[in-house]
């Protein structure tokens, strides 16, 4: 992987030209107005769970609305990151934006870098703002993985592929085993799994308790139905994910998941969730013409490739890229979101590059709340910008590992 990283990182430079270079303000720069979520919910038992996944993000997309006080009708173009629904989810995401009030003349895509979904959907909104192919974009990630998680829901593959080429056979090992790989390649103790995944609830229970989360989430309604099979209307709020009293000790008591040797468990790995964000960009002079506040800017991305068999060390080679591109240094940064799918890749990438552990995801992240596939990329930059604000930081950095083997990363300054 040595070699990967610097056969990658050796053609860089720091960004060109004026716009997006941290510290510098430029009309040109890719700026983000609004960033909302939803609250993260329990697949099969959260308050998501009789919510169709169009209704989610229809609700999201509201509240960008009503927070950034657009004009629906200057949206150019809305990404949305979507894994699982079949067909990517294009229907629901159209269905939602119609619905949401957006006009009939904005286009809707999805797309689908699997946990990377709702980070490349801001991505290549941000990218084609800056090409000029629109003005006014929205990347966004919506998932429901209460309808759509489980064997029944992956297609068939090439058998004939995944006899000749190991490594394309490798892209089907469970992501389970991926971090028991990841774990024993890289030694990754069961101790140090546990301790990462209760101080994620640890961080997440004083970021409920304080309102940190309040910026970022929306409220919307969710349909809860008893024993009984009557139906209830709730207001979801609350990432119900959290648990308090999680303590490494506690954690220690569960069961392997994926193997009877194994130190993966239900307790140290993300969880199986329902949720949606958007994120609302534009260049700087368009925003200024539109009277809009700017939260933040978009600086730079990079997605590289790593083994499948060790897809979550992702974000440990992604996160130098994306920095080097921006001119910085990984110390340089003050805020890190890394999506924690499971701890063994969160506990190494982290160590990897030696970043402060203060650094790393102060509000807790997808082991204490959850990890909505197509979701989590847009979920972390709603989640990244209030929490700079609030500490007084202005460099940050969301990164996630990728299924089949990729990692990617973004930096974002705080404004």
């Amino acid at each position: 992987m040595a070699s990967r990283l610097q056969q990658v990182s050796g053609h860089l430079t720091p960004t060109d030209g004026v716009a997006n270079k941290i510290g510098v303000k430029s009309p040109e720069d890719i700026v983000i107005v609004c960033a909302v979520r939803s609250a993260i919910t329990r697949a099969r038992k959260g308050g998501f769970a009789n919510t169709m996944p169009e209704e989610i993000l229809a609700g999201v997309f509201k509240a960008l609305i009503a927070k950034s006080k657009i004009d629906p009708s200057i949206v150019d173009d809305i990404a949305v990151g979507n894994v699982l629904a079949p067909a990517g989810g294009a229907t629901n995401a159209r269905m939602a934006a119609l619905y949401a009030g957006f006009s009939e003349s904005s286009s809707v895509y999805t797309c689908n870098r699997q946990c990377s979904s709702g980070l490349q959907a801001v991505v290549q909104i941000a990218t084609a703002i800056q090409s000029g192919l629109i003005e006014v974009g929205i990347g966004a990630g919506v998932e429901s993985m209460t309808l759509s998680y489980g064997p029944a829901s992956l297609a068939a593959t090439s058998e004939k592929i995944a006899d000749a080429c190991p490594a394309a056979a490798d892209c089907l090992i469970p992501m389970g085993l991926t971090s028991e790989n990841v774990a024993n390649e890289f030694n990754v103790s069961r101790a140090k799994q546990d301790a990462f995944a209760a101080l994620s609830h640890t961080k997440a229970i004083a970021a409920q308790k304080n309102g940190w989360f309040n910026e970022e989430i929306c409220p919307l309604e969710g349909t809860v139905i008893d024993k009984e099979g009557n139906e209830k209307t709730i207001i979801v709020d609350r990432d119900d994910g959290v648990r308090p009293g999680t303590t490494p000790e506690t954690l220690a008591k569960i069961r392997p998941a994926f193997s009877e040797t194994g130190t993966t468990t239900a307790g140290n790995a993300s969880q199986v969730s329902d949720g949606a964000a958007a994120v609302l960009l534009m260049k700087r002079k368009t925003a200024e013409k539109y009277g809009l506040a700017i939260q933040g800017k978009y600086i730079t991305s990079a997605v590289v490739g790593v083994p499948p068999k060790i897809m979550g060390v992702g974000p440990a080679y992604a996160i130098p890229v994306a920095v080097e591109r921006a001119g910085l240094k990984i110390s340089d940064v003050d805020i890190y979101e890394i999506n924690e799918a499971f701890a063994s890749q969160a506990v190494y990438s982290v160590e990897k590059l030696q970043i402060p552990i203060e650094k790393v995801n102060p509000k807790g992240g997808a082991i204490a709340f959850g990890h909505p596939l197509g979701c989590t990329g847009a979920r972390q930059i709603a989640t990244l910008l209030p929490e700079l604000k609030r500490q007084g930081k202005k460099v940050g950095v969301t990164s996630m590992c990728i299924g089949s083997g990729m990692g990617m990363a973004a930096v974002f300054e705080s404004e």
